[in-house]
C-alpha cells in the first residue's frame, strides 16, 4: 500500500492512499510551519478554539448535530512538533459512501467539514469569538498547570528546558503558562491568519473520494494569498560537558531523564538504522537497559531510550528509588559503555528486528496508524517509503551500524526529580 502524492500548487500537496480493506475513511489537513516561540501559545491555544466550531456550524451544539448526522463522524484538531518544525492538523473520519443508508455522498462531507474547520472558522467582527478564546484559555492554563502533577512529565519537561535552551527545537508544544494572558482574540486570529500564508500544507485522503476533497481543496485556496515560509530541517544541539540537575519535590518514586545530543545533525535517510540502536539499548524488554540495569540490578522501576531523529536527541527516562539514582546513572552510562566497546549478540539484533517489523506490519491495521506512518515520513522529507519497504531494510543492519550510531551520542543533562528529605522536629 503506497502513498500517491500530487503538487497542487507551491507549498500544496495532495497525498492519496487507497485504504480499501477498511469500511472507514479519513481526510487531513496538515500546516506545517517553522516553531516560534513569540507564538507557541496562540499556536497552541488554536486547536482548541477551532474544534469548537465553524462558520457554518458555529458552535458545539451545531458541530455535535453535524458529526452525529454523518454516522457519528469523528473531528480532531491537534497541534505537534517535529523538531524546529510545528504541525497543526484537521482531521475527519467516517463510514465510507458505499455504506451509507440513503446513498449520502459522505466522502463530499467529511471534506466540506474537514476544510470548514481548517479554512472557515468561526470569526466575530472579524476575530475569533472572545467568549470561545476565554474558556479555552482557562482550559489551556489548567492543562499547563497539572504538568507537575504528572511527576515523569514534568521530568522530562524540565530535562529539555535545559537541553535545548532558547532553541527553536525547544519550544513547547502546549506554550507556556506565562504568556496566557497575553493571547487574545486578535493575537489568536493574526496568528491564524500567519499559518494560512506561510504554512506548508498538505492534505491526505485515505479511502475515501478524492475528487471531493480536490475540489474543496481548490476551493479553499481560492484567493488566498500564500507566500510559504522554508521549513527547518532535522537540527541538534552541541555536543557540551554533561550538566547534572536535581529538584526535590514531595514524591516517593524518583525521576530521572538523560539527554544525549548527536552533536551533529540525524540523516534522515538513516531512521531505520536508528530504530535498530534504540531497540537494542533500551527500547525493549529485551533491551540492554531493560535486562541489565531493570532486571538484573534492580535499580529502576522503568527504564528505557527513545531517540528524536529530528533534533538529534536520545532520551533514557527512568524511575528509581531516591537512594539508586547515581547508581542507575552509572549503570546506564555502563551499558552505553558495553555496547559500544563489547559484543552485540546475534539475538539482540534479531529481537530488535523482529520487534520492529512486528510494529511496521501493524501500521495498516488501522487508518490513524497509516496517517501517521505517512506523515511521519512526509516531515523528515526525502524519499517516502512504506512500512513494508522500511521493515525490508531492516536485514541489512548490523551490529556495525548499531555501534557507529551509538558511538555519536553524548550525555548533555541529566535531571533527577528525587524526594524532599525528611525533616525532625
Amino acid at each position: 500500500m503506497s502513498l500517491h502524492t500530487e503538487s497542487i500548487t507551491p507549498g500544496v500537496r495532495l497525498h492519496t492512499l487507497p485504504a480499501d480493506k477498511f469500511n472507514r475513511c479519513r481526510v487531513s489537513i496538515h500546516f506545517r510551519i517553522p516553531a516560534s516561540r513569540a507564538a507557541a501559545t496562540d499556536h497552541a491555544l488554536l486547536p482548541l478554539v477551532l474544534e469548537r466550531g465553524y462558520a457554518a456550524c458555529p458552535d458545539m451544539t451545531a458541530l455535535s448535530r453535524k458529526l452525529a448526522k454523518l454516522y457519528g463522524a469523528d473531528l480532531t484538531v491537534t497541534t505537534s512538533m517535529q523538531g524546529a518544525c510545528r504541525a497543526l492538523s484537521v482531521s475527519v473520519s467516517g463510514i465510507k459512501d458505499e455504506f451509507a443508508l440513503e446513498g449520502e455522498r459522505l466522502s463530499a462531507e467529511y471534506a466540506a467539514l474537514a476544510f470548514g474547520v481548517a479554512f472557515e472558522p468561526y470569526f466575530e467582527n472579524g476575530e475569533f469569538s472572545a467568549e470561545a478564546v476565554r474558556i479555552e484559555k482557562a482550559t489551556l492554563a489548567r492543562q499547563l498547570e497539572s504538568e507537575i502533577n504528572d511527576k515523569r512529565l514534568y521530568c522530562v519537561r524540565q530535562a529539555q528546558r535545559r537541553f535545548f535552551g532558547d532553541s527553536p527545537a525547544g519550544v513547547a508544544r502546549d506554550g507556556y503558562l506565562e504568556d496566557l494572558p497575553a493571547v487574545t482574540p486578535a493575537s489568536l486570529t493574526a496568528a491564524y491568519q500567519n499559518i494560512l500564508e506561510t504554512a506548508s500544507i498538505d492534505v491526505m485522503a485515505l479511502g475515501l473520494d478524492v475528487a471531493a476533497v480536490r475540489a474543496r481543496l481548490a476551493a479553499a485556496l481560492e484567493g488566498l494569498r500564500r507566500a510559504p515560509a522554508p521549513l527547518p530541517g532535522f537540527v541538534a544541539m552541541p555536543a557540551v560537558p554533561a550538566e547534572h540537575f536535581e529538584e526535590k519535590l514531595d514524591l516517593v518514586q524518583a525521576k530521572l531523564c538523560m539527554l544525549f545530543t548527536m552533536g551533529g545533525a540525524a540523516d534522515p535517510d538513516r531512521l531505520d538504522v536508528y530504530r535498530m540502536a534504540m531497540c537494542v539499548f533500551g527500547g525493549l524488554p529485551t533491551s540492554r537497559l531493560f535486562v541489565n540495569v531493570r532486571e538484573k540490578q534492580s535499580l529502576c522501576y522503568y527504564c528505557a531510550s527513545r531517540l528524536t531523529a529530528a533534533s538529534a536527541c536520545m532520551m533514557v527516562d527512568s524511575g528509581v528509588e531516591p537512594a539508586n539514582a547515581q547508581k542507575a546513572e552509572a549503570a546506564i552510562l555502563a551499558e552505553l559503555k558495553n555496547l559500544l566497546e563489547g559484543p552485540i549478540a546475534p539475538e539482540e539484533l534479531e529481537n530488535a528486528r523482529l520487534a520492529l517489523r512486528s510494529g511496521m506490519d501493524s501500521v495498516g491495521d488501522s487508518l490513524a496508524s497509516l496517517e501517521n506512518w505517512y506523515f511521519g515520513e512526509i516531515m523528515r522529507g526525502g524519499r517516502v517509503s512504506s512500512p513494508q519497504e522500511a521493515a525490508a531494510r531492516l536485514e541489512d543492519i548490523g551490529a556495525d551500524q548499531v555501534r557507529e550510531v551509538l558511538k555519536q551520542f553524548t550525555l548533555s543533562v541529566s535531571y533527577l526529580v528525587t524526594q524532599k528529605e525528611e525533616t525532625h522536629g
